[in-house]
């Protein structure tokens, strides 16, 4: 190690947070008020949606969007298996079947054609995350007609065929955790255009001062947050554009070490919220070189939901969690670091080619 650990990934924070965070303390209404609406309206001009209601985390987010879809008993959720485990808590928690579904090998984004083939008469919504940064192609998991739910939890800002990556699915969810694109520390928001569904969800927001006593839960996020969260707005151009520079500072010394840097396909933008690669074996010796140096890489999903429940059939999930690598990229790593990863890359990634 030739200097001090270098995280996977952490937040940028700084003066501005701090002040912004500051002024709604010192202004005492520190509850959901002003700042939340202000901070909903912010995240539906980045996503291209009509507005949205911010909550208390993007699992959260995930929930309320299919119990406004109608979602419960009896019905599927189609999602893929690679992917955080916050989509399979929260279609079981709406008392739904989760359907698993296999990955592009290129992308990792859910495979069409498994999607396709899981869809049933039983079948509520579809949920498709962008992976990484990377936009999903949306058409053809809307040309069935399934109320589609777009996860943009890695992707805000990020633009697709010339639209904001979000503004397509009958609903989209975003997660505003501590090492997300932009953070709110923790938090979440379902953006949609139907004034139905997003009234539904502004409605299970407010579990207090209803007319009926209905199951209900507080899932309200705090003015705190989003003036935290607002100030990360306003720099969330700056953020992508250093994610992009250190990507292509990475993307040489891959090539050199025989592998393919990610990237985009014709039209659509790649954020880098995850700087993943393919390695051609498993990722665990590269993973113990890169601990030994100092550099906090990682698998880019911890593990995928089948292995959590001892499945199989999904061999391009299993292929990507065998072998994908994710290098710590994020606004706040300082020049050095940079050139701390980049001299570290061929040992790290050294016999992986």
């Amino acid at each position: 190690m030739s200097g001090p650990f270098i995280p996977h990934s952490r937040p940028a924070l700084g003066e501005a947070e701090a002040k912004a965070v500051a002024e709604v303390v010192r202004g005492g209404w520190i509850a959901q008020g002003r700042q939340v609406a202000a901070f909903e309206q912010a995240l539906a001009k980045v996503t291209g949606q009509a507005q949205g209601v911010a909550v208390s985390s993007g699992t959260a987010a995930l929930y309320l969007a299919l119990i406004a879809l109608g979602t419960g008993a009896g019905d599927e959720v189609v999602i893929p298996s690679y992917v955080c485990t916050a989509l399979w808590h929260a279609v079981r928690l709406t008392g739904a079947k989760p359907v698993l579904v296999d990955i592009e090998p290129a992308t990792c984004q859910p495979s069409p054609q498994s999607v396709a083939r899981a869809l049933t008469r039983h079948t509520k919504a579809v949920i498709v995350p962008h992976m990484f940064g990377l936009p999903t192609d949306i058409e053809p998991f809307k040309s069935h007609g399934i109320p589609l739910i777009e996860d943009c939890a890695q992707t805000l800002g990020v633009t697709a065929r010339g639209a904001p990556v979000g503004s397509r699915g009958e609903l989209t969810i975003c997660s505003f955790y501590a090492t997300k694109l932009l953070t709110a520390g923790e938090g979440g928001m379902v953006l949609g255009r139907g004034e139905s569904l997003i009234g539904r969800v502004r409605a299970l927001r407010q579990y207090d001062e209803q007319d009926a006593l209905d199951p209900a839960f507080n899932y309200k996020m705090t003015d705190m947050q989003a003036a935290l969260g607002l100030s990360q707005v306003a720099r969330l151009e700056s953020f992508l554009a250093r994610r992009r520079a250190i990507a292509v500072r990475y993307h040489e010394a891959v090539r050199q070490a025989g592998l393919t840097p990610p990237s985009a396909p014709p039209g659509l933008e790649h954020g880098y919220y995850r700087y993943v690669i393919r390695l051609s074996g498993a990722v665990g010796p590269a993973l113990d070189r890169a601990r030994a140096l100092g550099i906090g890489c990682r698998r880019p999903i911890y593990l995928p939901i089948h292995r959590y429940l001892g499945l199989a059939g999904f061999p391009e999930t299993d292929a990507a969690w065998e072998r994908a690598l994710s290098i710590p990229l994020y606004p706040a790593l300082t020049d050095h670091e940079i050139d701390r990863v980049v001299s570290a890359l061929p040992a790290i990634l050294g016999g992986s080619s």
